[in-house]
This record gives C-alpha cells, sequence and structure tokens, in this order.
C-alpha cells in the first residue's frame, strides 16, 4: 500500500501556488517546494513566473501572499512565521524565516539571511552572504550585500550601501547616499547620513554622527557626540570623541586626539601626537602636529604651525 504523500492545508481561493511532492528539512522543518498555478506578473508588467514554473521551498502557505505577485524562486527558502508579501521576491538561495518580513517590492537572493523580527521593505536588496536580524529594517532604496550584518534595532535607509564585512548594530542609522564598507563598525546610537563614507577598521559609536560626504576610515574612532560632517576626513589612528566637532575639509590622522568642546574646522591639519581639547579651536590652514596640545579657550587660525611639544593654552588667540 502506498502511503500518501502530505502537503500543507491549502486555501480554496489560492489559484497562485500549488505544493510539489519535493521536500527538504531545514532545522528540523519539512520545507515543501512550490510550482505556479498562473502565470504571475508584476505590476511594470514584469514576468516573475510562468504557469507550471517551479518555485522554491516554504513550510506553508503562509510563508507566501497568495493574493500579492511576491514569489520564492530557484533553492529560496521561507520558512516558520516569515513572510513574503506584495511584489517582493525572494531567489536564489536565499532563507527568509522566525518572524522576518520581506515585502513591498524588496529582493532578498544569492546566500542572504533575514530572520528573526527583522524587515526588507520598499525596494531594498539584501543579497551576498549578508545577513539581517533581530529588529532591524532595510528600506527604501538601500543595499546590504557581501558579509554585511545589520543587526538590533539598526536601520539602512534611503539609498544607503553596506557591504564588504561592515556590521551595523544596535540602534545605529545609516541613511541618505552614505556607505558602510570594508570591517567598519557602526553601533550605539551612532548614525551616518549624506553622502558620508565610513570604512576598513573605522568604528563609529555612541551618539556621534558623520555625515556630509566626511570619511572616516583605517583604524580611527568617532564616538560619544562628536560630530564629522563637510568632507573633513579622520583616519589612521585618529580619534574624535566628546563633543568634539571636526568639519568643513579637516584633516584629523596619525594618532591625533579631539576632545571635549574643540573644534577644528576649515581646512585645518591636526596630526602626528598632537592633542585638541577643551574649548580650543582650529581653522583656516592652521596645522597642529608632533606633540603639540591646544586646549583651554584657545583659537588657532590662518596658516598658524603649533608643533613639537608645544603647549597652548588660556584664552590664547594665534594666527599667521
Amino acid at each position: 500500500m502506498t502511503e500518501k504523500m502530505f502537503f500543507p492545508k491549502i486555501s480554496e481561493d489560492n489559484d497562485k501556488f500549488e505544493f510539489t511532492g519535493e521536500t527538504i528539512t531545514l532545522c528540523n522543518r519539512t520545507l515543501y517546494r512550490i510550482r505556479a498555478k498562473r502565470d504571475i506578473i508584476g505590476k511594470d508588467g514584469e514576468v516573475i513566473a510562468r504557469k507550471g514554473d517551479l518555485g522554491g521551498f516554504i513550510e506553508s502557505e503562509g510563508n507566501l501572499d497568495y493574493h500579492s505577485n511576491a514569489w520564492v524562486s530557484d533553492n529560496a527558502q521561507v520558512f516558520g512565521f516569515a513572510k513574503v508579501l506584495d511584489d517582493a521576491l525572494v531567489y536564489d538561495n536565499a532563507q527568509v524565516y522566525g518572524i522576518a518580513r520581506v515585502y513591498d517590492h524588496a529582493k532578498v537572493f544569492g546566500n542572504a539571511e533575514v530572520y528573526n523580527f527583522a524587515s526588507i521593505r520598499d525596494y531594498a536588496k539584501v543579497y551576498g552572504n549578508a545577513k539581517v536580524f533581530d529588529y532591524a529594517i532595510v528600506s527604501r532604496d538601500a543595499e546590504l550585500y557581501g558579509n554585511a550584518m545589520v543587526f538590533g534595532k539598526a536601520r539602512i535607509l534611503d539609498y544607503a550601501k553596506v557591504y564588504n564585512y561592515a556590521i551595523i548594530y544596535d540602534n545605529a542609522e545609516i541613511r541618505d547616499y552614505a556607505e558602510v564598507c570594508g570591517n567598519a563598525i557602526i553601533y550605539d546610537n551612532a548614525k551616518v547620513y549624506g553622502h558620508a563614507q565610513v570604512s576598513e577598521n573605522a568604528k563609529v559609536y555612541g551618539n556621534a554622527k558623520v555625515y556630509n560626504f566626511a570619511k572616516v576610515y583605517d583604524n580611527a574612532q568617532v564616538y560619544d557626540y562628536a560630530v564629522v560632517c563637510d568632507h573633513a576626513q579622520v583616519f589612521e589612528y585618529a580619534r574624535v570623541y566628546d563633543n568634539a566637532n571636526v568639519c568643513d575639509g579637516a584633516l584629523i590622522y596619525g594618532n591625533a586626539m579631539i576632545y571635549g568642546d574643540a573644534w577644528v574646522h576649515d581646512y585645518a591639519r591636526v596630526f602626528g601626537n598632537a592633542r585638541v581639547y577643551d574649548n580650543a579651536k582650529i581653522q583656516d590652514y592652521a596645522k597642529i602636529y608632533g606633540d603639540a596640545e591646544v586646549f583651554e579657550d584657545v583659537v588657532i587660525y590662518g596658516y598658524s604651525r603649533i608643533y613639537g611639544k608645544a603647549k597652548v593654552h588660556g584664552n590664547t588667540d594665534l594666527y599667521e
């Protein structure tokens, strides 16, 4: 006597897909390959699947909305309480599981994984070996790829791109046209936006902000309530922290540190082992380098140079 094949329950009004006899076992769950019962045509006229085309694997009918154009294809797998809705596509070897949601026009493909309570929406793309989990969101036209990971309550929005081995977590937010790549890590409540770029082994955390074409790279760190903006660059082993502000094309590099309420603006440079802190302000084309320290309420501007083991402090204004 032939044993009857078990199939998950399917609704009478589901004219979109049916289960085939092909199954796989994953995480002690049985997933079933689907087959299109009709042509599935996107709103833009794109053919998503033809009647009779095999799809990917799902655990139950509830994993794929049958009232929409959403589709799971190739060897992609959707299981648990995860859902693919609207015009979203999951394909290649991608996995969506837990209570994750992929909807609107979003795409998850390659070997990407989306799980826990994560959501991918709008026109966002997650691909390569990227992972999105916990309560993270990737939306609008954002892209996450390579081996990048986004988790916690982090958000990747607009046209932002996160790739290579970058990690975004906690409540961090990457938006606009910002890019985070290499082995960069963004976490806590940090924000990277505008056309800013954080790359290589850089870290941005705390409540720090990096924006408007600013760059943080190499092994640099920006943290606490620090701001790096408007074409400024922080690189090598430099640190910008506390309430410090580095903007307008300024360069901070070497082992330099900018902290306290210090400002470094315009095209000023601070490098070597220099320190700028308290309420000090460095601006114009001034350079601070060597083991120099500038602190308290000092203002350095023009083409001034402070270097060696010099210490400038008090209420001094220096201009050259």
